[in-house]
């Protein structure tokens, strides 16, 4: 079934907007380029916050055009995929990583693959990218991730759920005593006014969304990312606002402070004013909650435990780490980096994108298509 109209135009011809039904309790929305032949290769591209299918447009004809059938699906709670809790959900096993992986797996499965050739990332997409190869690596036989590192499954928590709490909840602590008080951008999306915070800001959700692009992303001159020293309140304080806000600030007074010009507006190539629609468009139609609730199911002591199961298991097939020069998402969380390189047995390094910041895929579509097709040619 194709979704009419999707892309407001904005679409390259070669891209084909469908929906597969009954996939794990969803009606999966997703864009593919490239068609399934006897021999075809499958290419699974996944989005992350706050984005959507339209994030990976640049990508799509590319690698079709290079022999490959890929897809890119609107991911549970995102987009045009139904089906989804998009309330300020308690039932957070929805949300879970194994759960997010059950969705891509069932709609491979469904396309009628055994195999893909390779699964891609970006941001929270690293998630279900990740945990896909750790859990069938016979299924998903490459990856690459995308901005932020993945550091492996997590251990047991000791604690009783009672007394357990989250790192970044314990970090607000400390970051609340600062001089100027601040906290952590994941603390703050876990709470249950984030989602209408957004959805009815002062600027208006079109300006939000501008905003928040043009902040982490290497048209704001002030992204200039390096690693820090260790996981505490001091060093986290060094980064942008749009990862350590002001105590006293929402996410959609954090990204106004940072409103582009006009001029920059017009001069944005990378992301027009009717492609910005496209997310102003999709996301009237489910606000961001349903995306927030990956940051809550992220931090929920049964998932966490149910994830321990694989605690120092190693990805074991072919991987590679691509991210914006300008992205402080490779550094947010001082050591993932050099973390993630010891539980990726085949880790083929770390490839950094100039002119670009968070949306490297986005922002400098050709270097990303380059360095995913000779990926693909060695692995």
């Amino acid at each position: 079934m194709q979704l009419e109209n999707y892309g407001n135009g904005t679409l390259h011809p070669k891209i084909r907007s469908n929906v597969i039904k009954n996939i794990n309790g969803l009606d999966i929305h997703f864009l593919e380029s490239g068609e399934k032949t006897e021999n075809s290769e499958l290419i699974v591209l996944l989005h992350g916050f706050p984005e959507l299918s339209f994030s990976w447009r640049k990508i799509l004809p590319v690698l079709s055009d290079n022999g490959y059938h890929v897809i890119a699906p609107d991911q549970r709670g995102f987009g045009s995929t139904i089906g989804s809790d998009l309330s300020y959900t308690s039932n957070l096993a929805d949300f879970s990583q194994i759960n997010l992986t059950t969705d891509i797996y069932v709609l491979v499965k469904k396309l009628g693959y055994n195999k893909v050739k390779c699964i891609v990332g970006h941001d929270s997409g690293v998630g279900p990218a990740s945990w896909s190869t750790l859990i069938r690596p016979d299924v998903f036989t490459s990856l690459i991730t995308m901005s932020g590192p993945f550091t492996g499954p997590p251990s047991l928590i000791d604690n009783s759920k009672d007394d357990y709490i989250s790192e970044t909840d314990e970090m607000d602590k400390d970051l609340a005593e600062l001089n100027i008080p601040r906290k952590h951008y994941q603390s703050y999306y876990r709470t249950e006014s984030a989602n209408n915070d957004i959805m009815y800001c002062q600027q208006g959700l079109k300006s939000f969304i501008r905003a928040y692009y043009h902040y982490k992303s290497a048209d704001w001159k002030n992204n200039n990312p390096f690693e820090l020293t260790s996981w505490n309140s001091h060093e986290l304080s060094k980064m942008p606002t749009y990862y350590v806000m002001n105590k006293d600030q929402n996410m959609a007074e954090t990204v106004n402070d940072h409103m582009p010009s006009d001029d920059e507006i017009s001069n944005c190539r990378w992301l027009t004013e009717n492609e910005i629609e496209v997310y102003v468009k999709e996301y009237s139609k489910t606000t961001f909650q349903g995306g927030l609730n990956w940051y809550r199911s992220g931090v929920d002591y049964e998932n966490i435990q149910k994830l321990s199961l694989f605690s120092d298991f190693k990805i074991d097939v072919p991987s590679l780490f691509i991210s914006g020069q300008k992205d402080w998402g490779i550094y947010q969380k001082p050591g993932a980096l050099d973390k993630m390189s010891s539980v990726m047995s085949k880790f083929k390094g770390v490839q950094l994108v100039e002119n670009a910041g968070h949306w490297a895929q986005q922002e400098n579509p050709e270097k990303v298509n380059k360095l995913i097709l000779e990926f693909l040619s060695e692995n």
